[in-house]
């Protein structure tokens, strides 16, 4: 398990937008993780994303990772933001863009 908290850390450290999703970018697999994507792609930045589905393991030490029984989980800049309700919420109010350009 920590080899997988050490990847997860690894990915969430080395990329700008992590999305631990059901699925792909391009094929989504639940409507949750269809829309977090939809709302992070307005920010232009680059998305790494995570297929839970495909990898058991990782989803569970993901979930101890965060502390956070669903998917998707959304990292931005290293730190765990929550699920598609707050990204959605951050872009409503036009945080999103803000926390993304934050170095």
């Amino acid at each position: 398990m920590s080899d997988l908290k050490a990847k997860i850390e690894d990915q969430v450290k080395t990329n700008k937008i992590v999305i631990y999703m059901k699925g792909t970018q391009d094929f989504p697999q639940c409507g949750f993780s269809a829309q977090a994507v939809q709302v992070l792609k307005t920010t232009k930045a680059p998305i790494f994303s995570v297929d839970v589905l495909s990898d058991d393991p990782l989803w569970g030490a993901l979930e101890e990772y965060t502390q956070w029984p669903t998917v998707p989980q959304i990292f931005i800049n290293g730190e765990f933001i929550g699920g598609c309700d707050i990204v959605t919420e951050l872009y409503e109010r036009g945080e999103l863009q803000k926390l993304v350009e934050k170095k």
